[in-house]
């Protein structure tokens, strides 16, 4: 999986590894998150990868599987008993 997602773009191993990319704004010392509509090209493109790694893992997924991860809302949390 790790050589499929490098040879396809590195970032996407990336968005993986470090977690989704939130483009953000600094205002009186406080971030926020800035609306889609003001994004970089360079944020769009990192936010995008998160997109492409998601797509990518849940395609090796069983239809099960896919359903069970689908129904979580954060990760680590979700399927144990």
């Amino acid at each position: 999986m790790k050589i499929f997602k490098h040879s396809t773009d590195k970032g996407i191993w990336e968005s993986i590894e470090n977690g989704p990319f939130i483009p953000q704004v600094k205002r009186d010392e406080v971030f926020f998150n800035k609306p889609s509509s003001e994004w970089t090209e360079a944020e769009n493109k990192k936010v995008k990868f998160d997109w492409i790694a998601k797509n990518i893992i849940t395609s090796a997924l069983s239809y099960d599987e896919f359903f069970r991860v689908s129904q979580c809302r954060r990760p680590k949390k979700c399927g144990t008993s």
